[in-house]
């Protein structure tokens, strides 16, 4: 009975210490995490304000359009956001292990998205797609911002803003979408999220 008492004590302790280490783990990845942009950022919706999800550890559950099988599990850490209608966005930052890697993670961002109304053509041979440059921005190791437009016959035509910005070896991808075409597209509020979603990588 009381060997038994004292395996009960035993087990209670370990979990207490592991529930606590537990703890700490997240504490310190919560600290680790570059920093996110808010709602508050993101170009204004004229139907609802933005829902902020939190910054979560790893890759989000489905990775942007766009985005697929170019960033890294590692490092990585992300936060949604989403309006009460059709608008949506994702932010998803690498820390990598050097900048020299997260230029090269950068680059692949880039071609990867500058490719990806091609890409998607190619799968989708009856929709239509189109894509823009809208340039670099000066901010930290630098930034730059692409707009993709693809639709199906019948359907609704779908756009996304990315903006791609490096600060020393961590590297940031922000997605915005919603219904709608390309020349609708809020560029001149999104470059400023991106700007300011750069500048918070900055430790």
């Amino acid at each position: 009975m009381f060997r038994r008492s004292g395996t009960t004590a035993t087990l209670a302790t370990a979990l207490v210490a592991a529930a606590g280490a537990l703890l700490l783990t997240t504490t310190a990845a919560a600290a680790t995490a570059p920093g996110f942009v808010n709602g508050s950022d993101l170009p204004a919706n004229p139907h609802s304000p933005w829902s902020s999800g939190a910054v979560t550890a790893g890759l989000p559950g489905t990775t942007p359009f766009c985005l697929e099988g170019v960033l890294p599990a590692a490092g990585s850490w992300h936060r949604a956001f989403s309006t009460e209608v059709d608008a949506h966005a994702t932010q998803i930052s690498v820390r990598t292990a050097s900048p020299a890697a997260a230029t090269k993670l950068a680059a692949s961002l880039e071609r990867k998205v500058a490719a990806c109304a091609a890409d998607w053509l190619r799968t989708n041979p009856g929709g239509t797609a189109s894509w823009q440059d809208y340039g670099t921005l000066p901010v930290e190791e630098g930034a730059h911002v692409y707009g993709v437009g693809v639709s199906v016959p019948d359907s609704a035509h779908g756009v996304g803003l990315y903006g791609i910005g490096r600060d020393g070896s961590t590297v940031t991808v922000v997605q915005w979408g919603q219904m709608g075409q390309l020349p609708e597209a809020p560029v001149a509020a999104f470059k400023q999220t991106t700007t300011t979603a750069v500048h918070k990588l900055v430790p």
